[in-house]
């Protein structure tokens, strides 16, 4: 059974919202044992230029002491809402359900925003026509990798690679079309399917070509859900748990028609290059196509490397599933 801590206090006295009304966007934040990061998550919320917003902290079934703590002083600076642990898409819909606002945004525990990104994402989204369903960013990359990753919406190009971002503004209406986060992945890749089925459902996306979303980048030292996938070479597995759950889009002409109504030059992921990979992973085992997705996955995320030692990786020619 999911219960509510507490309302929202100091954080709503300070971003402008009072509790008669409804903010102009929900902040959503899933967390499991995650507490490490929450200082760093408050202290770049704290500097937002934006303020008109309330602050959902959803606590997935922590264990972690320290992370306890960390929720116990963040009262009376969020709503925390406690559950049973059932992975971040759970815990993102818990979170939306209880937000009360129009416009969403879902910020991981461990990332940390630029203080223009809610002034720079809000605003727009608000000032979009309907079938607009999402406004997202470029992502800074940190921790184990430095550097930008450019984002961009083709329904093309996100049959093979989740090119949004995990940290999406959209509207309300546009997750309910969707369907929800898929509560049973649990392993990964929920952020991908999602991104497909708001695609699904008629929305497209806006791009605000800035890095205001600060996306860290998981250490030895601090493993994440997404160095799982890595260890444990879940990538065909996942993958083929979408396309079995998209399958209207995954046949060999739906993939060339699609590809033929999204050549506005967006795209990154050649015709070749899509079919390729689709048609490896139909005729592969999962444990060999995860293997050479893992060799793949060697390479850097960032297009644009900043201050980092590694390679530059073309922005011109994505690798199926490297930047999911």
């Amino acid at each position: 059974m999911t219960t509510q801590s507490t309302t929202a206090g100091p954080d709503q006295a300070t971003a402008g919202v009072s509790p008669a009304r409804s903010p102009a966007v929900s902040i959503v934040v899933p967390c499991y044992n995650g507490g490490r990061f929450l200082d760093g998550l408050m202290t770049s919320l704290a500097r937002q230029t934006f303020r008109d917003f309330e602050l959902i902290v959803v606590d997935d079934g922590s264990r972690d002491a320290d992370t306890l703590r960390k929720f116990a002083a963040l009262e009376g600076q969020a709503r925390i809402i406690r559950r049973p642990n059932g992975g971040p898409s759970a815990a993102r819909n818990t979170g939306i359900r209880a937000a009360r606002a129009d416009l969403l945004f879902m910020l991981d525990c461990d990332d940390t925003l630029e203080p223009d990104f809610l002034a720079e994402t809000v605003p727009l989204l608000q000032a979009s026509p309907a079938e607009v369903g999402m406004i997202f960013t470029d992502i800074r990359l940190t921790g184990a990798e430095i550097g930008i990753s450019t984002r961009y919406f083709n329904r093309f190009d996100l049959l093979f690679t989740n090119t949004l971002s995990a940290g999406l503004v959209m509207r309300r209406a546009a997750w309910q079309a969707a369907g929800g986060y898929d509560e049973s992945m649990r392993d990964g890749y929920e952020d991908w399917d999602f991104s497909l089925r708001l695609a699904g459902a008629g929305y497209r996306g806006l791009r605000v070509a800035k890095p205001l979303y600060i996306y860290q980048i998981a250490t030895e030292a601090a493993p994440s859900r997404s160095t799982a996938v890595d260890s444990r070479r879940l990538y065909g597995t996942l993958w083929r748990y979408i396309r079995e759950h998209h399958a209207a889009c995954y046949t060999v002409p739906a993939m060339i028609r699609l590809w033929r109504d999204t050549r506005d030059g967006s795209g990154r992921v050649p015709l070749w290059k899509g079919i390729a990979a689709y048609l490896l992973a139909l005729v592969l085992p999962d444990a060999l196509f995860n293997l050479m997705i893992a060799r793949l996955h060697r390479g850097p995320r960032a297009d644009r490397p900043s201050m980092a030692p590694t390679r530059p990786a073309s922005p011109t020619s994505v690798t199926p599933l490297a930047l999911s």
